[in-house]
């Protein structure tokens, strides 16, 4: 990555609008974040996440605001922009009749990644997800972690500046779902990426750099984890989100409780 690509902005969403009919999804969301840093987007079921997700990745197009990655306004550039993305998807996307590797050669061959390189790539994230042993395993005898860390290894074949999790841990058991949180905070330390994590869970954005509060389509805050606490003059994450809200606990996902 060039020097002026680190001090950019990997994402900058400027007046975002999307309505669907009558309904508005979306009012006016605006944020920026850097590579390097971990984002989490917290919101309840029906806040605009996943509308939020589908308008970065290109799939619908805004009503009004941009979406600009590493300084690429995707309304205008969208192959170049989206080729510098990463995106795990909430629902599971892999072949499940393909092997792990096999799954991961045919998304290096979507990216057009050169089979010698294509080979180096799938051979370092094959390790670094502690994949080697299940190479030749068909997805269809994974477990839901497995299958997250095969679906992990594919969004970063094409070595991507920014990484979407959209849900990524939904369904999953508290120790795989700790393990992938694990795994991305570490790439974070990395510096060579910045990650939007978008969840409803409370107890996965404590170790985020920011936090960007959506309800109802709009951002109530953005900020550190600390600052959200005292913004919401409260001991927990879970109780400021809910003072700042005004929903009751059952809206908000908390682990154990």
């Amino acid at each position: 990555m060039q020097k002026d690509e680190e001090e950019m902005a990997v994402l900058s969403v400027d007046g975002l609008r999307k309505s669907y009919g009558s309904f508005l999804a979306l009012d006016g969301v605006a944020f920026e974040m850097y590579v390097g840093q971990f984002v989490a987007l917290l919101g309840p079921n029906g806040a605009g996440k996943s509308t939020l997700l589908q308008l970065l990745t290109g799939l619908f197009a805004p009503d009004a605001g941009t979406i600009r990655i590493l300084g690429l306004n995707i309304r205008t550039h969208l192959t170049e922009g989206l080729a510098k993305l990463g995106v795990v998807f909430q629902q599971p996307t892999l072949d499940l009749e393909l092997t792990v590797e096999a799954n991961l050669r045919y998304h290096a061959d979507l990216h057009g990644l050169p089979r010698s390189l294509a080979r180096k790539r799938i051979e370092e994230l094959l390790k670094r997800f502690d994949l080697i042993d299940r190479r030749h395993d068909r997805a269809r005898t994974l477990s839901g972690g497995n299958r997250r860390r095969v679906e992990l290894a594919r969004s970063l074949l094409h070595e991507p500046s920014l990484l979407l999790m959209d849900e990524a841990t939904v369904g999953l058991d508290p120790a795989s779902r700790k393990d992938i949180l694990n795994r991305i905070l570490q790439m974070r330390k990395d510096g060579k990426l910045g990650v939007l994590w978008t969840t409803h869970l409370v107890d996965e954005v404590e170790e985020a750099d920011r936090v960007i509060v959506l309800n109802r389509g709009r951002v109530l805050f953005q900020g550190t984890p600390a600052e959200l606490r005292r913004e919401g003059q409260a001991e927990t994450i879970a109780e400021a989100f809910l003072k700042l809200t005004g929903y009751s606990q059952a809206v908000l996902s908390v682990p154990g409780s």
